[in-house]
């Protein structure tokens, strides 16, 4: 068999409930390609034994009449999630052999649900960045062309499913380490709204703004996930695209971007047109200033007291002051090393910063009601995938631009307001590389959200596995 045979989930899902293949089988599948494709870097932890094992157990549970949602599905966790069995590194020199005694909540879900551990992924370190450029756990590759990046943070989470080396994984997104690397690399994201999914045993950057959340190749399998992770179990309605009205959010969304988003995500809103999709112009006063001043001052502050907090529950032995100090990237160094050094972000800083997310977060909830829109449409990143490089610049436009504020432009306003967002995959760029096509919900839209994503991407080219 081939895993083009079972391209998603969900097609597994089936296949397994009509006896055409076996846990056992996929799973042999998956080992096989694995092993012909570790140059690609988006497993740091991969055991083909234990998977084989837990491949077994879950053709016996089938055997014998178990039915849970997610039996025999190999899912791969970012490398900042714990499991038990699996060391939680987040991609730092210093917890390469922090091994958890509990796994993280979402685990403790997946393996209700059925779902087989299948490994590690890796991450740019301690999810500070977006490149996966990581000199400490290794580089991670784009499956599209190897010589680009994945995105990131969770860059080995897009590697493994664009590459069809797992069917699904689970990243963590604060100001869109999901859904960047799931448009850079041709596949779907979703970043739940803020809360919904719980954050026990993930190594934070920040309680406010962090959040767990599903990678795959369709929208059925997200919401499937989405399910197992927060247990909500509101139907994903099939809706209708005529007369559905999306909003075209002014400012940085849609200015400035690279030729070849600008041709597929245009291509993209012309098939929405013609499927009776009304588009509506929205208005996002005073937006960049709101998420200026809350994002960076909010993830800064909350990075201290959340890491210390985790080290300590995880009994890893490793104090914060430790684990800066070690820090193998010079890009991650860099920003806490000071940080730590000077004592963190003041009290008052970061007060005023929470007053602006709050105005942030009206700023979306006035611009759902006023202009009665589902949701805002865009491209998730204003440019493709660029070059695997330790510079923490990249090309875009004719010109060098720091990386990170580059590639999370059009992601992290809703990530900082704490909203739902999914990535979905819009088509080729003349590059040959992927593009993403973004939508943004209200608060605690989510099912909503899936639904609306679901009936966009039956109208979208048809995604394929990366080429290998």
């Amino acid at each position: 068999m081939s895993v083009t045979d079972y391209p998603s989930l969900a097609s597994l899902i089936r296949a397994l409930a009509n006896r055409e293949t076996s846990s056992a089988e996929y799973a042999e599948t998956l080992i096989a390609r694995t092993a012909t494709h570790t140059a690609l870097g988006g497993y740091v932890g991969f055991d083909p034994d234990l998977l084989r094992a837990q491949a077994r157990v879950a053709d016996s549970r089938r055997s014998a009449g178990e039915t849970v949602p997610l039996l025999g599905m190999p899912i791969a966790l970012k490398d900042n999630i714990d499991a038990v069995g699996w060391p939680t590194s987040v991609g730092t020199t210093a917890l390469l052999d922090n091994k958890p005694s509990r796994d993280a909540a979402v685990t403790e879900r997946l393996r209700a649900a059925g779902a087989l551990i299948s490994g590690k992924a890796n991450m740019h370190e301690l999810a500070f960045g977006i490149t996966n450029h990581n000199r400490v756990t290794g580089i991670a590759r784009n499956p599209w062309a190897t010589d680009r990046i994945p995105g990131g943070s969770s860059g080995g989470c897009g590697v493994l499913v664009a590459a069809g080396l797992v069917p699904a994984a689970i990243g963590t997104d604060t100001g869109g380490s999901v859904r960047v690397p799931a448009a850079l690399c041709g596949i779907a994201g979703l970043r739940p709204t803020v809360g919904r999914v719980s954050g026990r045993g993930i190594a934070p950057i920040s309680s406010t703004r962090d959040t767990a959340g599903p990678m795959a190749r369709c929208t059925e399998d997200l919401a499937l996930l989405d399910t197992v992770l927060t247990g909500d179990a509101e139907p994903v309605a099939p809706i209708s695209l005529a007369g559905l009205r999306l909003g075209l959010p002014s400012g940085r969304f849609w200015q400035g971007l690279d030729g070849g988003v600008s041709t597929v995500t245009q291509a993209a809103l012309e098939l929405l047109r013609r499927a009776g999709v009304v588009l509506v112009d929205v208005d996002l006063p005073e937006l960049d200033q709101h998420n200026e001043a809350a994002g960076f001052p909010i993830a800064l502050y909350e990075f201290i007291p959340d890491m210390t907090r985790y080290l300590e529950s995880s009994a890893s032995g490793i104090s914060l002051a430790e684990l800066v100090a070690r820090i193998g990237n010079q890009d991650v160094a860099g920003l806490l090393q000071p940080l730590l050094a000077s004592g963190g972000i003041p009290q008052d800083t970061y007060a005023m910063a929470l007053t602006a997310r709050e105005k942030l977060q009206q700023v979306y909830s006035t611009a759902f009601a006023k202009y009665q829109v589902e949701a805002l449409v865009f491209p998730t990143t204003p440019l493709t995938a660029r070059a695997v490089s330790p510079q923490d610049t990249v090309e875009f436009n004719g010109q060098q631009q720091p990386s990170f504020p580059t590639f999370i432009r059009n992601t992290d306003p809703g990530s900082n307001a704490g909203i739902p967002g999914v990535t979905l995959p819009a088509g080729m760029a003349p590059d040959g590389l992927p593009v993403g096509l973004a939508l943004d919900g209200p608060a605690h839209s989510d099912r909503r959200l899936l639904s609306v994503a679901a009936a966009i991407e039956r109208v979208l080219p048809k995604p394929t596995l990366a080429p290998l």
